[in-house]
């Protein structure tokens, strides 16, 4: 006759439910969708100005889409629209330099995109980002260094819950035919880019939570780290 295994004692069940009421949300999860929110969302530059300095720019208006899941960088995917044409060089003649034909050609390439191509996470809060920024035309492999800041509800209406990152990297400016004033302007172009990207309605839904935001994830209480620093070889370190 065949045996038969004894039950679990009722102390285990509350364990077992657990495990398995976990493993079946961990089955639900899956990304969700956020707008980049075009007022917290600017692109700093830095250039070599002549061996003098390196002079700094900022655009800001970015729009784009981002899906996100904080538990799996890997399914992350990013579509952001730059708006060239907005860049601030602090001077209005420098601005129309920058924009002219012979540089960033705005008015035939007024937008820059840049789309994700692949995700290398690097630990919870951080991830390298392979894509494709096209630029003047020019279609080129870009990556990015990005760091989680928080992922939480926003403490302002209308309280959706909202994804801040920061992000570092370089390019050169020749590899998008932006070859003009090689002797006045450098080659290398170090980007810092701070964003903020909002749960679209659409995916929300009514009452949403907060993606499962954990204070670990929430770093308002850096402050000195929100100085920009311009080192687009690693992020700044999270602060103990």
């Amino acid at each position: 006759m065949a045996a038969f295994s004894a039950p679990p004692p009722l102390s285990v069940l509350p364990a077992l439910a657990l495990a398995l009421a976990l493993s079946v949300g961990a089955a639900r999860a899956e990304p969700r969708t956020y707008a980049l929110d075009p007022v917290h969302t600017r692109v700093v530059f830095a250039v070599d100005h002549a061996g003098f300095s390196r002079a700094i720019g900022t655009v800001s208006g970015s729009t784009g889409t981002l899906v996100f899941d904080p538990q799996d960088w890997s399914a992350a995917r990013l579509h952001a629209e730059i708006p060239i044409a907005a860049i601030d060089l602090g001077d209005a003649r420098w601005n129309r330099a920058a924009l002219g034909r012979n540089l960033l050609d705005a008015e035939r390439h007024p937008v820059a995109v840049f789309a994700s191509e692949r995700v290398e996470p690097l630990a919870e809060d951080r991830a390298e980002v392979h894509g494709i920024l096209t630029l003047r035309g020019v279609s080129r492999p870009l990556t990015l260094t990005v760091r989680l800041n928080a992922l939480k509800r926003h403490p302002l209406p209308p309280f959706r819950s909202t994804a801040g990152f920061t992000a570092v990297g370089t390019l050169d400016r020749g590899d998008y035919g932006i070859d003009a004033w090689g002797s006045m302007i450098g080659r290398t172009v170090e980007l810092h880019i701070e964003a903020e990207a909002t749960r679209t309605r659409a995916d929300a839904g009514p009452m949403q939570d907060d993606d499962g935001a954990t204070p670990s994830r929430d770093r308002d209480d850096q402050g000195p780290q929100a100085t920009l620093r311009f080192r687009p070889q690693r992020l700044p370190e999270s602060a103990a």
